[in-house]
């Protein structure tokens, strides 16, 4: 299966992405974030550099767990709204919300 090339907002979510999982994780050591999480120090490396612009759903969910960031915060920081739009669901759905587009954006890769 060929995948087709990123697109210029991909790459920039996947900055966003490796930036604030850096942010996140702080002093904690980059092992010990990603054998807490089950994924390769290699992987968050990648992860982190923005060279995985869109990885797997599960590992985001879990490397954001380990690292105390709830999904919604994952998805409003690689998602950030352009000047004069209007933000995303909010309220009682919100996180459910966010969920399910964080899912789709990032399995809609491998489908």
């Amino acid at each position: 299966m060929v995948r087709s090339p990123l697109t210029p907002a991909e790459v920039e979510r996947g900055q966003r992405l490796g930036a604030l999982l850096r942010r996140a994780r702080g002093d904690r050591s980059m092992l010990d974030t990603a054998l807490d999480a089950g994924v390769s120090p290699e992987t968050l490396r990648k992860i982190e550099s923005g060279r995985v612009a869109t990885p797997a759903f599960p590992t985001i969910a879990a490397i954001a767990d380990v690292l105390g960031l709830s999904l919604d915060a994952v998805w409003a920081e690689i998602n950030r709204p352009e000047r004069g739009t209007v933000p995303a669901s909010s309220g009682r759905n919100a996180h459910a919300n966010a969920r399910a587009r964080l899912s789709a954006n990032v399995l809609g890769q491998y489908g």
